[in-house]
């Protein structure tokens, strides 16, 4: 992909991200943008797989700064991206004729690109213990009880939207799995897996600070607790096909 990228296009003769980073105004923090790279001839990315195959390869684009690479997804199981893009059924065929709509890239600061949702909740599965905010509107601040009760605050489910700004949030009001530490009425009623809250919030970054997060991206976690995680809409749109 890499290689296929370079010959296409050896050098990108378009602004760095540094240098987006440094203009005075932002106009691709706005509605997503075609990419400006005057390419000769278009490369477009077939993934065939997960969510979160579909993470990992927008990742080495976004790490590898050719985010003009045109990208189709084609789910091969249940997809929160297939219902976020509005794919159709016949997907895979759609993947090679469909058009490009851009549309806003999240990613974390450990520089892992958002396909779909990402979730901020306890590492132990049990209430969140911390603040979680959407550019300057707070959307959690909560001290997790010992025993997680059935209905709660059990942390932030993010969605990556297809228009501006970017993120969607919503608290999450039932475990996404068992606490390790349920309450009584939870072990003899168990409650249906990450309800949501109805207030949302739409933003371009969410900041979250507090006491052992897990932090999952298209279903995948990360190996340790952290106590902060950022996600925030990069600075070039994802091309991706979607109708």
């Amino acid at each position: 992909m890499d290689a296929a990228a370079a010959a296409i296009l050896p050098e990108d003769p378009t602004p760095s991200l540094d240098e987006i980073a440094a203009m005075p105004d932002v106009p691709h923090l706005g509605e997503p943008q075609f990419a400006p790279q005057p390419v000769p001839e278009a490369l477009r990315v077939v993934v065939v797989g997960s969510d979160a195959a579909l993470s990992a390869v927008v990742t080495r684009l976004m790490r590898a700064d050719t985010m003009w690479v045109e990208v189709a997804y084609v789910p091969t199981g249940d997809s929160q991206v297939a219902r976020l893009w509005g794919l159709p059924d016949n997907a895979a065929q759609f993947a090679v004729e469909g058009q490009v709509r851009p549309k806003p890239l999240l990613r974390d600061d450990a520089g892992v690109a958002i396909a779909g949702i990402a979730t901020v909740t306890a590492w132990d599965g049990g209430e969140i213990t911390g603040e979680v905010i959407v550019d300057d509107t707070r959307l959690i601040f909560h001290e997790g009880k010992k025993k997680a009760p059935r209905y709660g605050v059990f942390g932030a489910r993010l969605e990556s939207g297809v228009v501006a700004p970017g993120v969607s949030a919503r608290v999450l009001t039932t475990a996404i799995d068992t606490p390790e530490s349920p309450s009584f009425l939870h072990k003899l009623r168990p409650t249906p897996r990450g309800q949501l809250g109805d207030r949302e919030l739409h933003g371009r970054a969410l900041q979250g600070g507090g006491i052992d997060f897990r932090v999952s991206i298209d279903g995948v976690s990360r190996k340790r607790p952290v106590d902060r995680v950022t996600v925030y809409r990069h600075l070039r749109d994802l091309q991706c096909v979607r109708p």
